[in-house]
This record gives C-alpha cells, sequence and structure tokens, in this order.
C-alpha cells in the first residue's frame, strides 16, 4: 500500500466528513528528507471528533495515528484541521 492510501485508511478513525490530501514530494525532489525517501504531504481534516479542541490537540490526534510513518515514509506534514462547524 503507498504512503497516500495508508494515510487515509488511518484517518478514517476520525470518521472524517471530508480529506483532502496532497504529495507535495516533487516540488521538494533534492531535498534531505526527499533523498531518504520520506515525502511531503499537505493534509486537510474535517472530523466531529476536533470539536471542542484546541490546534494542538487536533494535531497531536493527527500524528498519533501516523507517527510510525514519521519519518521514514513522511518527512513533512502540513495539517489543518477543522470540526464540520468550522469547515
Amino acid at each position: 500500500m503507498d504512503v497516500d492510501q495508508e494515510i487515509r485508511r488511518r484517518l478514517q478513525s476520525l470518521n472524517p466528513e471530508a480529506l483532502e490530501l496532497h504529495d507535495d514530494s516533487a516540488a521538494h525532489a533534492g531535498h534531505a528528507g526527499a533523498a531518504a525517501g520520506g515525502g511531503h504531504f499537505e493534509l486537510t481534516v474535517v472530523s466531529a471528533a476536533f470539536a471542542g479542541q484546541p490546534a494542538l490537540a487536533r494535531h497531536r490526534q493527527v500524528y498519533r495515528l501516523l507517527a510510525d510513518l514519521i519519518p521514514a515514509r513522511i518527512h513533512a506534514l502540513q495539517i489543518r484541521a477543522f470540526s464540520p462547524d468550522e469547515f
């Protein structure tokens, strides 16, 4: 399973109402993290699980789900996490 599919699969535990994942690795070719195989990703995820949580708690929740993919398969991850009311 490629890393994009794996990220999407793991984030399903958040029951996302929307999930957009963009692999921006090609724009970082030659970067040390890219040379080691880790990808650069931009993530937008909308989930009721984020309601009432500050941004830091939301990011930690996402990172916990993906922790073992970092840094080998994910070198950089930009996260935008919203509750449904915020999106």
